[in-house]
């Protein structure tokens, strides 16, 4: 499985709103851009996919920018991907398909060790809120973010 720089900016840009704002204050793009290291226009495009899936809403005017729609305890690392369109899957096989990962009808030999990967995956990704990324929760341990 690949996680592509969209799934992996798109959380960072998210706890980073998360720890600078939360759902009380609204951050601008430009703050995150910069202290993320990510492009303004690329964060642009994943807020707009993170806001029509109902993440983040927008602020207009002096002072406005992006908030968390709910707590960052509420807001899981898999509906962040799952927002802008990052499939999370082991496989390479269309669901959708009777061909297999490679070109032919069934399915690979391996299929059923990929799409149980895929699917511990999707389970863990759901498990992890913001807050635990912020707090470092992966272990069952909290430890404190550091900015």
């Amino acid at each position: 499985m690949r996680l592509t720089s969209k799934g992996r900016y798109a959380v960072m840009a998210m706890a980073d709103l998360a720890l600078h704002g939360g759902a009380e204050r609204a951050v601008p793009l430009q703050e995150v851009a910069r202290r993320q290291e990510i492009s303004l226009s690329y964060l642009e495009q994943l807020f707009a996919k993170m806001r029509r899936a109902g993440l983040v809403s927008g602020v207009r005017g002096p002072g406005g920018g992006y908030r968390l729609a709910r707590g960052a305890d509420l807001v899981t690392v898999a509906e962040i991907i799952e927002a802008v369109n990052e499939p999370i899957k082991a496989t390479r096989c269309d669901s959708a398909s009777s061909k297999s990962c490679i070109g032919r009808n069934g399915r690979c030999i391996a299929h059923g060790l990929w799409q149980e990967m895929g699917d511990r995956i999707q389970v863990f990704l759901a498990s992890v809120s913001l807050a635990d990324v912020l707090e470092q929760r992966f272990d069952g341990v909290a430890r404190v973010a550091a900015e």
